[in-house]
């Protein structure tokens, strides 16, 4: 028996999160709808723009929101990331473990500037990303725990580790040291910007073929430069066993490596939809990790994802993750 159920390497960033306006971003000049990477200075601007907004703080990244969302549904994780040895990292380990996820303990900190996320949500309940990866772009093979992997039953990345080149080794070596001890690898695509412009980046992760893939629409399409969902479906199974393509109000769409299961969306009036992605995987990793059928999985996975996009911020409560389990018996 395995000792995690899922062991996920990823960015560690500290979300900043505002409600602004779509004035604010022509303002600012920054793409709505996506994550875009700037730097120190640029972040900083963005905040004095902001400075008199009042804003929410939290541990985030998309593959650490997605392992905490298993770990409070019950189930057992880590996380392998680098913060710096400032008030920042110290804040995000400690909410991690607060979450019930792994990590390393603070005697590997090093100096410098622990990541930052600043998450600019318009009325339309969109989210645009303006990320500072600071030390967490340093990401690389030290922060590997082998040992933990190694006792977990799946290995979890994110795409967006392919925009900083250790990472982007580290998530290669990790996928194939999961492979080599028969742990299954799982990968989300995390966001069309990272389709766009880093695709055989994301091939390289992928290797031959991924256990599990999760992508929006969107990033499906872009992967399989499609235009229609059909063609997209078809690339996706080139490249993963099972896949999860998530569509917002129309829910998701689950291939269980041998059939396509329509995963029936949970009709909300949304606030914020950062991290519906990230509570999908999470929520769909726990139900399988139990043992659960892939449509029960994609069931919860959907009726968590709805619940978070009701309130601001890329997580719930474990009372509410707790909440929704109970109905899934």
């Amino acid at each position: 028996m395995s000792k995690y159920d899922v062991y996920a390497l990823g960015n560690a960033l500290v979300d900043m999160e505002y409600e602004v306006q779509p004035e604010d971003l022509q303002h600012l000049s920054i793409d709505k709808g996506v994550m875009t990477l700037v730097d120190e200075a640029h972040q900083l601007r963005i905040m004095e723009h902001l400075r008199e907004r009042h804003h929410q703080r939290g541990s985030g990244g998309s593959a650490a929101n997605s392992v905490i969302a298993l770990c409070q549904f019950g189930g057992t994780g880590w996380y392998s990331c680098k913060v710096a040895n400032d008030e920042l990292g110290h804040f995000y380990l400690k909410d991690l473990c607060d979450g019930g996820v792994g990590t390393r303990d603070t005697t590997f900190l090093e100096e410098g500037d622990t990541g930052r996320c600043v998450v600019l949500v318009t009325p339309d309940s969109d989210r645009t990303m303006c990320t500072y990866l600071g030390i967490s772009g340093n990401l690389s093979l030290h922060e590997l725990d082998q040992e933990a992997l190694t006792a977990s039953e799946w290995f979890y990345t994110e795409g967006y580790l392919v925009t900083s080149d250790t990472a982007h080794v580290a998530a290669i070596e990790a996928r194939k040291l999961a492979e080599r001890n028969g742990v299954k690898t799982a990968l989300s695509l995390s966001d069309p910007n990272m389709v766009k412009f880093f695709k055989d980046g994301l091939k390289e992760m992928i290797g031959e073929r991924m256990d599990m893939v999760f992508a929006n629409e969107e990033e499906a399409m872009g992967m399989a430069e499609a235009d229609n969902l059909d063609d997209a479906v078809a690339y996706m199974k080139t490249i993963a066993r099972e896949f999860a393509i998530t569509r917002g109000p129309k829910g998701a769409l689950v291939w269980d490596g041998e059939q396509a299961i329509d995963i029936d969306p949970v009709p909300v009036k949304p606030v914020d939809t950062v991290g519906a992605g990230d509570m999908f995987a999470g929520a769909f990793l726990y139900g399988l990790t139990q043992g659960w059928s892939h449509q029960r999985a994609g069931d919860l996975a959907s009726a968590a994802s709805a619940k978070l996009v009701t309130s601001l911020g890329p997580r719930i409560g474990r009372d509410e993750t707790q909440a929704i389990l109970t109905k899934f018996g």
